[in-house]
């Protein structure tokens, strides 16, 4: 899977380096921390990145868990408010890969392995990743790479966009896609690659000391990091792994740090509980179970909650309610008041058929009203019980206030569906993939429903205005890359 993968994203890419004519690209390498002097205009990194998050959608590997990712969002969002000018929002999501890392992409995505928050002992070390990352996008670094030499072609190009995805997830995969361009990389841009990483450490560092983290937890998560990635040394080139770590590096990180006085930063307790989640939902439940049941009795642990959390997530998997329900009432003496906490509760009921699982669903919004993974679930619940009215009117209240999360049109198109309403239903699903970047996917779908005709004559003319700008848009995108080769 992951070949195809590779090779349906070497195909795209190829279109990518299209959008960048060769004589755009810059005449040696900028000066650093100078972004006005990267290859790529804002423009254009923007649409790299949409192309390159499309494919990334796709892949079964991405982990589309809102609870997981509104967490590490939260964070990365809390770091770039620290970023002077910043005139981008960034975009965080979740990759299902045990594997420690994390990567930057152009326009400002930033990809988190599931691995890299289970081996964090503290939000600190979290933060310090994070702010790694933020760093390469904010200065551009990936379009820089690229812009080394004024003889870069498409291939070499096409073939490095695919080597940073690839070095993020499989190694093996990495070196393979060298062999598209075998002149890809120079020792010369090897030794850029190096500054560019002392580069994202030191503005990384300034990240997590003015968002209020520890600075320590850099240094300490990327010295794991290093003793992690030993395996592969042999096994893949220094210039296809994503973050070559130096002791050089750690030890310049030990010195900056020097200069911040000693602060110790407690952790949020969702930081336990996403944890606990990905361990419960992403392993096997029967071994995740024992890991917390000996957990327990050895009293050894970073927080009781969050052992007891997945404990009682593990057994919701495995349907063991009765074992849930008291792992889910210790859990509740922990913790009293808290969002991912609430909507577990309410999970736990809704699997095991409790009759007040409606009312619990509804008293936790009204605690937390804005908590999406609560509100989802809900959602879930009324859709299984075949309340599509319902869903239909809370979906469309929660769009007035977030216009763009594809996941209600979604939700939409689901009740629809359950209604039998065919033009509806493909109509809330041409907007959720508008969201999602796909031109070609929204404008599909809409005519299939238009030729469905269960709309009237007002409803079809609205969607046949709707196909008319999202085709003139496709039109527009098409001919910008043709003129673009």
């Amino acid at each position: 899977m992951r070949v195809f993968l590779l090779i349906r994203s070497l195909l795209v890419l190829w279109l990518v380096a299209c959008l960048f004519n060769a004589q755009v690209l810059a005449q040696g390498l900028p000066e650093l921390g100078d972004p006005a002097q990267s290859g790529f205009t804002p423009a254009q990194e923007k649409q790299l990145g949409k192309l390159i998050m499309r494919e990334m959608r796709q892949d079964p590997d991405f982990y589309d868990d809102v609870e997981v990712t509104d967490y590490v969002s939260q964070l990365g969002k809390r770091l770039s408010a620290q970023v002077s000018g910043l005139s981008r929002a960034f975009d965080f999501f979740m990759v299902r890969d045990n594997q420690i890392n994390a990567f930057a992409l152009p326009g400002g995505h930033v990809g988190v392995n599931a691995g890299l928050l289970l081996a964090a002992q503290s939000e600190s070390e979290v933060a310090g990743v994070l702010g790694h990352e933020i760093s390469h996008v904010t200065q551009h670094h990936i379009s820089r790479m690229v812009t080394m030499d004024k003889s870069t072609q498409w291939v070499s190009i096409a073939a490095l966009a695919i080597a940073l995805l690839a070095a993020r997830t499989n190694p093996q995969l990495a070196q393979a896609s060298a062999t598209v361009g075998p002149a890809l990389v120079k020792q010369q841009q090897l030794n850029y690659s190096r500054d560019y990483e002392r580069e994202a450490d030191r503005m990384g560092l300034q990240l997590i000391v003015k968002g209020g983290f520890d600075p320590q937890g850099m240094v300490t998560f990327f010295q794991r990091l290093e003793r992690a990635t030993r395996i592969y040394e042999k096994g893949a080139p220094s210039y296809l792994r994503s973050h070559p770590l130096t002791l050089d590096r750690i030890a310049d990180m030990q010195n900056r740090i020097q200069d911040y006085p000693y602060r110790q930063v407690a952790d949020q307790i969702e930081f336990h509980l996403v944890r606990a989640k990905l361990k419960a939902e992403l392993e096997n439940p029967r071994e995740v179970i024992r890991y917390y049941q000996q957990s327990l009795e050895d009293k050894r642990y970073l927080s009781e909650a969050g052992v007891r959390y997945g404990l009682s997530l593990a057994l919701l998997r495995i349907r063991e309610f009765s074992a849930a329900k008291r792992e889910f009432a210790a859990l509740q003496q922990l913790v009293k008041s808290n969002a991912m906490v609430e909507s577990l509760g309410c999970r736990i009921k809704l699997e095991a058929q409790d009759q007040d699982v409606m009312n619990c669903f509804r008293s936790g919004l009204k605690s937390f009203p804005h908590y999406r993974g609560l509100f989802y679930a809900f959602i879930e619940a009324l859709l299984r019980n075949r309340q599509p009215d319902a869903v239909l009117q809370l979906v469309q209240e929660r769009l007035l206030l977030n216009p763009d999360d594809y996941h209600l049109y979604q939700f939409q198109a689901e009740a629809y569906a359950l209604s039998h309403r065919t033009f509806f239903q493909h109509k809330a699903l041409a907007e959720a993939y508008v969201r999602l970047d796909n031109l070609p996917g929204a404008i599909d779908q809409l005519q299939i429903g238009i030729k469905a005709a269960d709309g009237d004559y007002y409803q079809l003319s609205a969607a046949e205005a709707r196909l008319r700008d999202l085709l003139i848009q496709d039109s527009e995108r098409r001919k910008e890359e043709k003129e673009n080769r």
